[in-house]
């Protein structure tokens, strides 16, 4: 299993006051949320008028997939146009397909 995560460090011009602020960013996280098969967050600069920092989380079974649907997301939030996009990182992490050393021929005890 992949899981792949985003930072996307946002400038919010326009921003005159924080209720501005969390407008354009709620406006971004519901519009990502509606059009992409991806969990997101804002993570950083609540307390600030003019940036914030949200996080985007996807899953999938190849790596390929996981890293298009996160650029995709990223390109997306770009072309809004409600904020500009000053940095953004994407990181991608392969987990063991049997976590925690269990088989997928282990049964559980319900004791």
């Amino acid at each position: 299993m992949r899981v792949g995560a985003a930072l996307i460090d946002l400038r919010i011009r326009g921003a005159q006051s924080l209720k501005a602020r969390r407008g354009v960013v709620q406006s971004i996280k519901r519009r990502v949320r509606n059009r992409f098969n991806v969990s997101v967050a804002e993570v950083d600069g609540q307390d600030t008028w003019q940036r914030a920092v949200l996080a985007l989380a996807a899953t999938g079974g190849e790596a390929r997939v996981v890293r298009s649907e996160l650029v995709k997301a990223l390109d997306f939030i770009e072309g809004l146009q409600l904020a500009e996009v000053v940095n953004s990182d994407i990181e991608l992490v392969e987990l063991p397909r049997e976590p925690l050393g269990l088989t997928l021929d282990d049964e559980f005890d319900e004791d």
